[in-house]
């Protein structure tokens, strides 16, 4: 029972029915200059990203860039950044990690998941998400850590540092960084939001600004991290944080939701010692456990066959060469 097995039950748990969020995106590539909702925040204009090819006629900016976290070594983490679409002066900052470790907030998190344009399943195209977070909130997303993405470092030994220490302290350095580039940011309200491996990355990081916070100059207004169990779309999403409880957990909530049996449920809670470093040579537990996966594999499916999107990221899920993002 591999780690990959375990980020597929999860989410297939935690699916929620909104895979049909996004629309054709048309064939301009620019954005109506003059708002009608509310005035665009001071940005960096060197990192304003001016023509996205198929980007479709929006209402905010976006920025994307790099920003260096360790000038001698020649540290980098690459970002983008979209204004929410209305009142982006009133709007609260939110940073999303994608986790892995490796995977990419922007090639996951912004372009296939909560972001304003979404590239199509023939990866030709681009689709304006209409349930795109920056609706609601202005989206940072970082490439974190080095390596990661388009984030780089010139120095080959930092990628032997690399641990959630390491890329916690980059992350804030980054951020406040970001904010001699994005100025009227440095006082906003703030959230840490993201998936998978980032269940780890995110309380570090908050931990760390907690820690700073007690210098004033230093001050960053976190107001929480966000966490929410709706799959690829939570806040925290799939969040990989403690792995015996992660399976307690996902085992509870299928049989509180009527997609395991009270037998099922039975075996797994007499059988499954997911403390224990061998946890799988029980054949009763690795049985009920993998009884639980086929349960919920065949309600999903059955629920939703005429989406064919669905099946496709069902498929992927499963496969066990696929790494959680």
């Amino acid at each position: 029972m591999d780690f990959g097995l375990k980020v597929a039950v999860l989410l297939m748990l935690a699916f929620v029915s909104t895979l049909s969020p996004v629309v054709p995106a048309s064939d301009h590539r620019h954005w109506r200059r003059n708002r009608a909702k509310g005035s665009s925040s001071q940005g960096n204009d060197g990192d304003l990203v001016t023509d996205l090819p198929g980007q479709p006629v929006v209402d905010f900016r976006h920025y994307a860039g790099y920003v260096t976290v360790n000038e001698k070594n020649g540290r980098a983490l690459f970002y983008w950044f979209y204004e929410t679409m209305s009142h982006p002066d009133e709007k609260p900052l939110v940073l999303w990690l994608n986790g892995g470790p490796g995977c990419s907030s922007v090639g996951y998190g912004a372009t296939q998941e909560i972001g304003p344009f979404l590239v199509d399943t023939g990866g030709h195209a681009i689709k304006f998400n209409n349930f795109s977070w920056n609706r609601e909130a202005n989206m940072l997303f970082l490439e974190s850590p080095v390596g990661v993405g388009f984030s780089y470092s010139n120095t080959s030994t930092d990628y032997k540092k690399i641990g959630d220490e390491f890329t916690a302290n980059d992350a804030y350095t980054f951020l406040h960084q970001w904010f001699l580039k994005f100025p009227s940011y440095r006082t906003r309200t703030f959230y840490i939001a993201g998936e998978s491996y980032a269940g780890k990355y995110i309380p570090e990081l908050a931990e760390l600004i907690y820690d700073k916070n007690k210098d004033p100059s230093l001050y960053i207004d976190l107001k929480g991290i966000l966490k929410l169990k709706i799959s690829s779309y939570e806040q925290l999403g799939n969040p990989e944080t403690n792995d015996a409880e992660d399976w307690r957990g996902m085992m509870d909530y299928a049989w509180s939701h009527a997609v395991i049996s009270d037998e099922t449920h039975r075996l797994i809670r007499e059988n499954c010692d997911f403390y224990s470093n061998d946890t799988w040579s029980n054949k009763t537990c690795s049985q009920a456990v993998d009884e639980a996966s086929i349960s919920t594999r065949r309600l999903i499916f059955t629920a939703s066959t005429h989406q064919n999107a669905l099946q496709a990221l069902l498929l992927q899920l499963t496969n066990p060469y696929t790494k959680s993002c």
